[in-house]
C-alpha cells in the first residue's frame, strides 16, 4: 500500500485482471476518498491522475463493453 499527499489513508492499488504476467501496458486504479486515482503500473512512483466521481463514471460509460 502507498500514500499520496492529501490522502490520509493507505491506498490499495488494483491492476486489471486482463494484465499479462509480464505487466504489459497496464494501469492501476485506487479509491482516493471520493475520487479515483490512476497510475502506470510500470512507474508506481510516478504521477497519479485523480478523477472525480462524475468524470470517472463518464470514462467508464465511454469504454466498450469488452473493456470493462
Amino acid at each position: 500500500m502507498t500514500t499520496l499527499p492529501g490522502v490520509h489513508v493507505p491506498i490499495k492499488w488494483h491492476k486489471s485482471t486482463r494484465s499479462g504476467e509480464n505487466g504489459g501496458d497496464c494501469v492501476e486504479v485506487a479509491a482516493l476518498g471520493g475520487a479515483v486515482g490512476v497510475r502506470d503500473s510500470k512507474d508506481q512512483a510516478g504521477p497519479v491522475l485523480r478523477f472525480g466521481p462524475t468524470a470517472w463514471s463518464a470514462f467508464l460509460d465511454a469504454l466498450p463493453a469488452h473493456h470493462r
